[in-house]
């Protein structure tokens, strides 16, 4: 088959670049590269069956171009992290519903399958746990930058929706939860690369808080195992899933997990939310996805734990290390 892949230079987007490209379909992606990288796909240029633009999704004669000839559109392309959130709001609202809006739009036209991932940043400050499609969702005041992502997100799911329940769109909705492993930057917040990198470079890791929050890590293979059955499976359209795993860890717990697993001497150091994002930020104490639908309708189990994420992680870092100092 033919698929298009936007955001395809992404850490996530690349993955599954990887892994339908190595099923034999003829993949193309479109990235800007403004939080993609070139080196996630270089691997992949120029071989068969492989194609990479370096546009923006909002331009729209080119998107109709591609959707038009392809079978089925991953749409992966969307701002990420918190940090991002918080600098530039008016970028992330803009790119990511404006960017939906033009993908659905053409899938709508020439009848495609599309999925569309969302977030579990949508569940917001929700207190029932885990975290089911079907719960209330709960964000916070529209003067906490914080939540201009989750609402983002949430529009991009009622369009979505919208499109499945007006004219019968081959649509699907995956939320997906702190979705991590190689490849993956610690530029925007992520925390799991940042816990890993400072920890095999024996500096401080920092914790945000005190460290109790908790949340679930998905390891990216498993993840794109499941973004794959879902945009093949029927009984997906018109539907919400969470994708990830429901192994639950502080994030106190975790930087001490990344020292212990890297043999490091690193120090755990602790501050104030005020300190990284200013004042008034939220976060959410616990965020754990229930997979029971996944499970379900896709058949879908994570394999890869933590520790497992953890040792791909900092075996990618340790690899960039050794390839820095040589080229010194």
């Amino acid at each position: 088959m033919k698929i298009l892949i936007t955001g395809g230079a992404g850490f996530v987007g690349s993955h599954l670049a990887d892994k339908l490209h190595n099923e034999g379909h003829e993949i193309t992606i479109i990235d800007d590269l403004s939080t993609g990288r070139y080196q996630n796909v270089a691997h992949l240029e120029g071989k068969e069956g492989f194609r990479l633009i370096i546009d923006t999704v909002l331009n729209e004669k080119l998107m109709e171009e591609l959707i038009r000839e392809t079978d089925r559109v991953f749409h992966m392309a969307s701002a990420v992290g918190v940090k991002l959130i918080m600098e530039h709001p008016v970028k992330t609202i803009e790119t990511i519903f404006r960017g939906t809006d033009v993908v659905l739009g053409f899938c709508s036209r020439y009848r495609k399958r599309v999925l569309i991932p969302s977030t579990s940043e949508v569940y917001g400050k929700g207190a029932s746990i885990p975290f089911r499609e079907e719960d209330d969702l709960l964000t916070g005041s529209t003067d906490k930058h914080r939540w201009a992502y989750a609402c983002a997100k949430t529009l991009d799911e009622f369009l979505a929706l919208a499109h499945w329940k007006e004219t019968r769109l081959p649509v699907a909705v995956v939320r997906l939860f702190n979705t991590v492993g190689p490849r993956q930057t610690g530029q925007y917040g992520m925390v799991v690369p940042n816990f890993v990198k400072s920890a095999i470079k024996n500096e401080p890791i920092t914790v945000h808080g005190d460290g109790s929050q908790s949340r679930c890590f998905g390891h990216v293979l498993d993840v794109v195992e499941g973004l794959t059955k879902v945009i093949e499976t029927p009984e997906c359209f018109g539907q919400v899933i969470n994708l990830g795993n429901s192994e639950e860890v502080t994030i106190k717990g975790l930087a001490e997990k990344a020292i212990e697993m890297t043999g490091s001497t690193s120090e755990i150091r602790y501050i104030p939310y005020s300190e990284a994002y200013g004042e008034g930020f939220e976060d959410m104490q616990r965020r754990v996805p229930s997979l029971d639908k996944a499970k379900r309708i896709i058949g879908y189990e994570p394999t890869r734990t933590l520790e497992k994420i953890i040792n791909d992680v900092a075996e990618q870092f340790r690899e960039e290390v050794k390839s820095e100092t040589a080229n010194a």
